[in-house]
């Protein structure tokens, strides 16, 4: 049983590394979403934003370091390599907090509600941007 599940694991350790990281940085999102909305009562788009940001920085050194090994190290490829990471975080979103306002400010659904299904959806494209765009081979 250990082996196989050691088996299953160095087959899918990207994978399973991007849900562990993934699910932190949700758990980031949310986390500061909380705080920024409901604690500091700051408003609720701008604390998506503000929340997104948190997210996206803990993301980058996470997918580079653990996720992805990322190997770079010279200044213009890490300049480069982040550039794409912020640019490919930016149209994900752009497309959380387009939906996230129309969603709640619109048709006015629960804020918390649809931020956590929102982060489900997130951390797919953002695999996806990860893997075949940010880090991928050469």
């Amino acid at each position: 049983m250990i082996k196989k599940s050691l088996e299953l694991y160095r087959k899918h350790q990207m994978i399973i590394r991007y849900l562990v990281f993934g699910g932190l940085a949700t758990i980031v999102s949310i986390g500061s979403y909380f705080i920024f909305a409901k604690v500091c009562h700051i408003e609720e788009v701008t604390s998506n934003i503000l929340s997104w940001v948190c997210a996206v920085l803990f993301a980058y050194v996470t997918n580079k370091v653990f996720v992805f090994e990322s190997k770079k190290s010279e200044v213009k490829e890490v300049i480069k390599e982040m550039s794409t990471f912020f640019g490919m975080r930016l149209v994900s979103g752009l497309f959380e907090i387009a939906m996230f306002a129309l969603l709640v400010k619109v048709f006015l659904l629960n804020d918390l509600v649809i931020k956590v299904i929102l982060q489900f959806i997130i951390v797919i494209l953002n695999y996806i941007f990860s893997k075949l765009v940010i880090f991928k081979k050469d």
